[in-house]
């Protein structure tokens, strides 16, 4: 193990031996970090945090600490942190608000300078949080989702696998997977080409969602006729998943740039 001689480790805290901690970091609290992570200088890591292997944390990251929640009264919640993450600069993630609930972050996300997932997020894997993006309390965010820099996200919302946003939106409706989104308040745009073509899906699937897009944002159904109409295509997995999401989302999905003036779809209408 190497840890700087200035660092503070607590005595509850349990570090494989190879885990690399720097000068004036900050770890105290229940935490385990798993091996193969390294934590830089001035980083805080506290509360009841768990991480997993290979991370990388950099300067002035504060994990695990307080969720800035009103209704937080101090008892134990959790900070749970898989494998392979990237925390830059001065990213904050806060632990769960509720007694025994968590913040959960899956393996392979990369979290650039200053982005904030508040408490009870869930964000799955191989995401992008860009700088100085802000995830209110209990989003979601899907695998593989890109989300980019200086954009808002309401609390409760969520944003489907392969989605991306653009830079400088205001997010308040769940976003579907696959799409491309963006605006203040965000709006769809079309599908994530650039980012399905990067990601393997073939033109079949491509097809498939385009299809999908069409029915939910250009056809100007009512969200109940539309998820009809794509139930009426024939089963694929990349229809299976934006029905499945329709069906669980709270907010409701957002609107598209052709219908930017009206009403915003909603999973109830």
């Amino acid at each position: 193990m190497k840890v700087h001689k200035t660092a503070i480790i607590g005595d509850k805290v349990q570090l494989h031996s190879s885990v690399e901690i720097g000068p004036y970091a900050v770890v105290d609290g229940e935490i385990k970090i798993a091996e193969g992570t390294k934590i830089m200088a001035h980083a805080n890591i506290s509360g009841y945090t768990t991480i997993g292997k290979n991370c990388t944390i950099h300067m002035g990251v504060v994990l695990g600490h307080e969720p800035q929640d009103m209704d937080f009264d101090g008892k134990p919640s959790y900070l749970i942190i898989g494998d392979n993450n990237v925390f830059r600069e001065y990213c904050w993630i806060h632990r769960g608000t509720k007694a025994q609930s968590a913040t959960v972050i899956g393996n392979g996300n990369y979290f650039m300078g200053f982005s904030h997932a508040a408490h009870n997020c869930r964000i799955g894997n191989n995401t992008i949080i860009a700088s100085n993006t802000l995830l209110a309390g209990y989003v979601e965010v899907g695998d593989n989702a890109f989300v980019s820099g200086n954009i808002v996200v309401h609390q409760f919302t969520k944003i489907g696998a392969y989605a991306m946003v653009s830079g400088l939106s205001a997010v308040n409706k769940d976003i579907p997977p696959y799409m491309l989104c963006g605006g203040r308040p965000a709006v769809v745009t079309g599908i994530n080409v650039i980012g399905l073509r990067r990601a393997g899906f073939n033109i079949e699937q491509r097809k498939r969602i385009k299809k999908a897009h069409d029915i939910l944002f250009r056809q100007r159904l009512a969200v109940k006729r539309a998820v009809l109409s794509l139930q009426e295509l024939d089963s694929s997995e990349e229809i299976d998943t934006i029905l499945n999401f329709i069906k669980n989302s709270k907010r409701g999905i957002t609107s598209s740039s052709a219908s930017r003036h009206a009403q915003p779809f909603s999973s109830e209408e």
